[in-house]
C-alpha cells in the first residue's frame, strides 16, 4: 500500500492491510478455472488469503493483454499467510469448484494449477490422484510449473465489487490504486457474489471505517 495516498483515511488504512502479514510472510498458489472473475471473489472470501489478484500465465506470448491473450491461460494469484490458510486448502477449494473430468479446449479457460515450487507441485499432484480415485477416472486438469505471471488490467480486479452499484465507485474511489492488494476488497469481492459466511461478514463489517452508503449498501447485498 502506498501510506502517502490522502484517498486512505489512517482508520480505513488500518482495516485493509495492517492487518495482514507483509508480503514476506506469505506464499502465493496460482489458478487457472475458467474466467478469472469467479475463483478471485471466491478465493477472496477464503480466511487466511491475505491478497488476490487476476491475470495471465501458463503461456509463452510476451506481455499479453486481454485483447492479445496469445497462448496465456486467465488465472487468478492468491497470496495467503500460511500460519491460517495452507496449500492444501486452497487445492480443496480449486478442486471443488471446477470439473476436473474434463477441460476446456480454449487456452484462455483452461483449468490448471500453476505451481511455484516442488512442494507445491507434489501437493497437487497427490490430490489429482485422490481425485481421479474418487471419481474413478482419469483427471484433465493441468498442473505446470508457473514460469510468469501478468497481472490483467485493472478492470478486471475485484471485477464482482466493481461492477456492484454504488459500492464499485465508492471504494474505488476510497482505495483508487491500493484495491487490487486490498485484504478487504478481496473480503468484500467475495461477500457480493454470495461467498463467505456470517460471522466473516460481521467481523469484517465491524473493523470498516467506510461511509455510511457504503456499509448500508454492502449490509443489503450480503
Amino acid at each position: 500500500m502506498d501510506r502517502s495516498n490522502p484517498s486512505v483515511s489512517p482508520a480505513r488504512e488500518f482495516a485493509v492491510d495492517t492487518v495482514a502479514p507483509p508480503p514476506s510472510e506469505t506464499e502465493v498458489a496460482t489458478f487457472g478455472m475458467g474466467c478469472f472473475w469467479g475463483p478471485d471473489a471466491r478465493f477472496g472470501s477464503t480466511d487466511g488469503v491475505v491478497r488476490t489478484r487476476v491475470g495471465y500465465a501458463g503461456g509463452t506470448a510476451v506481455d499479453p493483454t486481454y485483447h492479445s491473450l496469445g497462448d496465456h491461460t486467465e488465472v487468478v494469484q492468491i497470496e495467503y499467510d500460511p500460519e491460517r490458510c495452507s496449500y492444501a486448502d486452497l487445492l480443496d477449494v480449486f478442486w471443488s469448484n471446477h470439473d476436473p473430468r474434463s477441460n476446456i479446449a480454449k487456452t484462455q479457460y483452461r483449468n490448471v494449477v500453476l505451481t511455484a515450487n516442488a512442494d507445491q507441485r507434489e501437493s497437487a499432484e497427490r490430490t489429482r490422484k485422490r481425485v481421479a480415485d474418487r471419481l474413478g477416472g482419469a483427471v484433465a486438469t493441468d498442473i505446470e510449473q508457473l514460469d510468469r505471471f501478468y497481472l490483467a488490467e485493472n478492470y478486471h480486479q475485484k471485477y464482482e465489487l466493481r461492477s456492484t452499484p454504488v459500492l464499485g465507485d465508492e471504494l474505488t474511489d476510497i482505495y483508487d490504486e491500493t484495491l487490487v492488494d486490498s485484504t478487504v476488497a478481496a473480503r468484500l469481492n467475495g461477500f457480493v457474489a454470495g461467498h463467505g459466511d456470517e460471522q466473516q461478514r460481521r467481523e469484517l463489517l465491524a473493523s470498516l471505517d467506510l461511509p455510511p452508503t457504503v456499509l448500508s449498501e454492502i449490509r443489503r447485498r450480503v
